[in-house]
């Protein structure tokens, strides 16, 4: 596929935006990841989260991080024009969208972007399940997504984005939450808990963190979450 848009987030990542090729319609779901290879370089490959939704046609987009052989030749060389190999979308991370539901998405670093796509097709289709990310990053400059996220919550009255950071100088002017994600923070979200469907995506382990925390912590059966581990 080509290389149809290429869009820094951050100077440390990007967004590629794949165009379909003519004719081509594939049916997949929102949350799904697709695997990616350079023409040069087929048997290496790498998976990653679509960071649009199902609803979003003609196109597939991905954002990547600066890490790893794939990561940096994206971020410092991938520009429209350019071909890539692209496995159909796969994964089980899907969104829970039923009435009366509410999604308590977390996630660390690049580990917010499938649920961007989340968002957007809750979003498109004006649907009443409510979606909380809960976002831990280092520092202000590390979150990715920030203006698209805030536009969606102006547009989605179900959708809240809340921001902990923590690595910060006593001279930051960052005034919104400082620290890890934890069990009081998670625990004020949830209004029905047998209701609530808890994602949890990024480096092993915040996912593993968060597994121990909503399973064994606050004994939620296992079916209420999913997970997505970036190595």
């Amino acid at each position: 596929m080509a290389i149809e848009m290429a869009t820094m987030e951050l100077p440390d990542t990007k967004t590629i935006r794949l165009k379909w090729p003519e004719g081509y319609e594939p049916d997949f779901k929102t949350g799904q990841f697709i695997a990616l290879f350079w023409p040069d370089s087929p048997k290496y490959r790498r998976a990653y989260s679509l960071s649009s939704s199902a609803l979003d046609r003609g196109f597939f987009e991905i954002t990547v991080k600066r890490e790893g052989k794939m990561g940096t030749r994206i971020v410092d060389w991938a520009k429209p024009g350019d071909t890539m190999g692209v496995f159909p979308p796969t994964g089980k991370f899907l969104p829970v969208f039923e009435p009366g539901k509410h999604l308590i998405c977390i996630a660390g670093g690049s580990g917010v972007t499938p649920f961007r796509g989340f968002v957007r097709e809750a979003t498109k289709r004006k649907l009443d399940t409510k979606i909380t990310i809960l976002y831990s990053v280092r520092t202000p400059k590390e979150i990715i997504f920030n203006d698209k996220f805030r536009k969606l919550e102006s547009a989605n009255p179900n959708f809240e984005f809340h921001v902990t950071c923590t690595r910060l100088g006593t001279d930051d002017r960052w005034t919104g939450r400082r620290g890890r994600i934890d069990a009081a923070w998670v625990n004020e979200q949830i209004a029905d808990l047998s209701n609530t469907v808890f994602y949890a995506c990024g480096p092993n382990a915040l996912v593993e963190f968060s597994e121990n925390l909503v399973l064994r912590e606050m004994g939620v059966p296992k079916i209420q979450m999913k997970t997505e581990k970036w190595g």
